[in-house]
């Protein structure tokens, strides 16, 4: 049971991540603000350091991870390019950002409490993503 939880819940970060990373390459160029674009790119760097953890942790497994839903990183896809195109501004993306991390903190806090028996490592990096993307948040209200 450990095992298994351990290996569905390094699954579900490494998916909320592809999508993060995803999200925040859709968005980059259309920044304007040079401190808001850093907050999009520390952040992408962070969470690609995360990635290499949970492929480290997942190869032990011999699991080769998760794939975002294609479902949900086409919805995303469209959502950002519709709202973009009709309002291309550092306040669109600010909300675009917020309400996709939202999502990724309630989704990451439901793995965590679906998988309890995942062992503590994986559980910290859990934790980890989730502070990342509320971080995130905080970096850029001031952009919303």
């Amino acid at each position: 049971m450990i095992e298994s939880d351990t290996i569905k819940l390094l699954r579900e970060c490494d998916a909320g991540i592809k999508m993060g990373v995803a999200s925040i390459d859709d968005v980059l160029a259309y920044v304007h603000d040079e401190t808001f674009r850093k907050h999009l790119a520390d952040c992408k760097e962070k969470h690609n350091k995360l990635k290499e953890d949970i492929q480290i942790l997942l190869a032990k497994y011999h699991d080769e991870g998760k794939e975002p839903n294609p479902m949900a990183k086409s919805m995303s896809w469209v959502k950002t390019n519709v709202k973009l195109v009709m309002n291309e501004s550092d306040e669109t993306i600010a909300d675009l950002m917020t309400t996709g991390c939202n999502m990724g903190v309630k989704t990451l806090n439901k793995y965590l409490n679906q998988y309890k028996a995942a062992d503590e490592k994986s559980k910290d990096i859990t934790k980890r993503l989730i502070n990342l993307e509320e971080k995130l948040v905080v970096d850029i209200r001031g952009f919303l």
